[in-house]
């Protein structure tokens, strides 16, 4: 069987040229990144830009060691579509290399359901995530260089919020002590790294809605506080053009295709369990005026990724999503149920009624609680038995919705001909999904009221437990204003609730919330659970061990 490295390396790929005549883009908008990559240059030239079509969000349940094939499925729903003749883009985040090297893999789809160039892809790509990170690293260098020349401002150097950044795993950063040697080599303080797609900059760059908004949004970002307890900002120290200028060209969304030759929008990439987990608002509304049907996905378990998409991405976007997919498998479900990942490849009917809850929760979730119609994705493996794929549909049917296999990893498009017919029924059906569409909580809500809401209402949980510190937190960013931005919750991917050993659907639980900050220049509240922290580590045997580039120049073992 080949890996997915290979079967990418097998397949010529279209020029990119081609690829952007499929979605209706004007050459004078490409810029060229090689021949099987391009940025688009906004705004569209002519008559390129169409009234908007169908957008199709593809989430997933919680997510387990068995996997769930999240972004195969949305791009192998994307070849589906186009199959059917329907003018397709597909609109995707770009890969973190921690998780590259790490455990978690890529995201550049699996199997013959891929975009490509995947090692590209997967590895620097066109810079966007060099750009990011150097813009954020420039503002934590001017933030020093203030205080060490003088500190006109005042900022107070134990009250710093405002950390450097690295795109990959590397926990031995979490804390540090930097600025020591002596006085010429700065301020000696407490820091610490975050990792690229966990910066604000990051989430900055996805929500903006071009350069203007760009800068707005990074003059407003809280980089530390002075003495006096006031806010400093990226305009207090005049750092916002030169940010500008690093991201000039990563603003931009990027252009590649599938194996199929399907248009893909890859752009833009936060966690969902410590960022909000949306490709840019940039590339979604590029794609939406490009094509018929936008297919999409959100990082994560639908509670972590589609909640922020709606609550966060749709909201401040304005984008109304036209049908969901929710992506399961036999085996992720029977890991929900309490077996082993070694005891998946057998029948077991009592495991799998153990954990089906866990999509069930999903699936109510986003038909009762958002007001979207729904559709199951069996991502289907060998070792499925049509018991136990039947017994999936059965109880997706009575809470009336349908539920199909797909097969797109072995088969590509093909494999998911059965899903897009439902999702074009779902989308033509759902004539106003304006009407229809509506937020787990409303603006004017409490900060307080807002976590609960996405707690007892998405979580299933029994309510949230407040930190003392986390209480004045709040209570000062309401004070400062901040009361009625949304709020993006930090907490472990793989339980509804706070705790990564609750699996399946539990109840009764309550999350804690140790502590809450302001993202005021992506424009909402971030809401610390758990034990959550925004620089991961590599595990015992890390990826990275097993890549490498071959005589021809190729790179081997990457997945």
């Amino acid at each position: 069987m080949k890996t997915d490295i290979e079967i990418a390396q097998s397949v010529v790929p279209k020029h990119i040229r081609e690829i952007a005549e499929a979605a209706g883009i004007p050459e004078d908008n490409l810029e060229y990144y090689g021949k099987y990559k391009a940025k688009i240059a906004l705004p569209l030239s002519g008559d390129a830009k169409k009234s908007n079509g169908h957008l199709v969000l593809v989430t997933a349940i919680t997510p387990t060691p068995a996997g769930e094939g999240k972004t195969t499925t949305t791009i192998g729903l994307a070849d589906a579509l186009s199959r059917m003749g329907k003018h397709t883009v597909v609109a995707l985040r770009e890969p973190s290399l921690g998780p590259v090297f790490g455990i978690k893999g890529g995201a550049a789809g699996g199997g013959y359901a891929q975009v490509i160039p995947m090692e590209d892809i997967n590895l620097h790509f066109t810079g966007d995530f060099h750009a990011i990170g150097a813009a954020n690293n420039l503002l934590a260098a001017m933030l020093d260089n203030h205080i060490y020349q003088g500190n006109s401002l005042g900022i107070d150097p134990r009250r710093i919020v405002h950390k450097r950044c690295v795109d990959m795993n590397d926990r031995q950063l979490r804390a540090v002590v930097d600025g020591l040697s002596g006085r010429v080599n700065g301020v000696p303080r407490e820091d610490g790294f975050d990792i690229t797609v966990a910066t604000e900059i990051m989430a900055i760059l996805c929500l903006a809605e071009d350069m203007n908004d760009l800068k707005a949004r990074l003059s407003r970002m809280i980089v530390a506080y002075t003495y006096a307890n006031e806010p400093v900002t990226a305009a207090d120290l005049h750092a916002v053009g030169a940010m500008a200028a690093l991201l000039r060209d990563a603003i931009k969304p990027n252009l590649v295709g599938t194996l199929e030759g399907t248009p893909a929008i890859v752009h833009g990439g936060p966690f969902a369990n410590i960022a909000h987990g949306c490709n840019s608002v940039i590339a979604t509304k590029t794609a939406l005026s490009l094509s018929e049907y936008t297919v999409t996905e959100a990082g994560f378990g639908a509670d972590l990724g589609a909640e922020k998409f709606f609550d966060i991405k749709c909201r401040g976007a304005h984008l109304v999503p036209s049908a969901v997919v929710v992506v399961a498998t036999v085996r992720a479900l029977k890991m929900h149920g309490g077996l082993a990942k070694s005891e998946l490849e057998h029948e077991d009917m009592d495991a799998l009624l153990a954990g089906i809850p866990n999509l069930l929760r999903h699936v109510s979730n986003i038909k009762d609680v958002y007001g979207l119609p729904a559709v199951v994705a069996i991502n289907r493996f060998p070792t499925d038995t049509d018991a136990e794929i039947a017994f999936i549909m059965e109880k997706c049917k009575n809470l009336g919705v349908n539920a199909v296999t797909s097969t797109v990893w072995a088969d590509g498009g093909a494999g998911g001909i059965e899903l897009a017919r439902e999702v074009v029924r779902l989308c033509e059906e759902n004539t106003n999904p304006a009407e229809r569409f509506r937020f787990a909580y409303s603006d004017d809500m409490s900060i307080e009221e807002k976590i609960e809401a996405v707690v007892r209402r998405v979580y299933g949980g029994d309510g949230v437990s407040i930190s003392p510190a986390a209480k004045t937190q709040i209570e000062k960013l309401r004070e400062s204003g901040f009361g009625s931005l949304p709020v993006c919750i930090a907490k472990t991917q793989y339980s509804f609730s706070d705790d990564p050993k609750k699996l399946g659907a539990p109840t009764g639980f309550t999350v804690s919330v140790k502590n809450v900050k302001v993202s005021a220049g992506a424009g909402f509240i971030v809401v610390l659970t758990g034990d959550i922290n925004t620089m991961p580590g590599l595990p015992k045997i890390p990826a990275a061990e097993s890549i490498d580039v071959g005589e021809d120049g190729r790179i081997v073992g990457l997945f």
